[in-house]
């Protein structure tokens, strides 16, 4: 892997036991997608492994509008420091 996952934690944690909140997740699915969308760029014809991508694409979004439903301002903060547009 080309991130390291303690960090991505270490950064998004709301608390220093937090490894599971819904910012922690989407900030590691994101890690992993842009990991994954550099691999595909060298190995285009790997179809199996896009599969996994699209669902962990439509797993991000999904968790993201319910971040959007619970928590605004905590969203807003997340996909402006993800650099997500949505």
């Amino acid at each position: 892997m080309a991130f390291v996952k303690e960090d991505v934690i270490r950064k998004y944690a709301l608390h220093e036991h937090d490894r599971g909140s819904a910012s922690v997740q989407i900030a590691l699915l994101t890690a992993r997608i842009n990991d994954l969308t550099d691999h595909f760029r060298t190995h285009h014809k790997d179809h199996h492994g896009r599969r996994g991508l699209l669902k962990m694409v439509g797993k991000r979004r999904r968790m993201l509008e319910y971040l959007k439903r619970t928590d605004l301002a905590r969203y807003r903060q997340l996909i402006d420091d993800l650099g997500l547009r949505h």
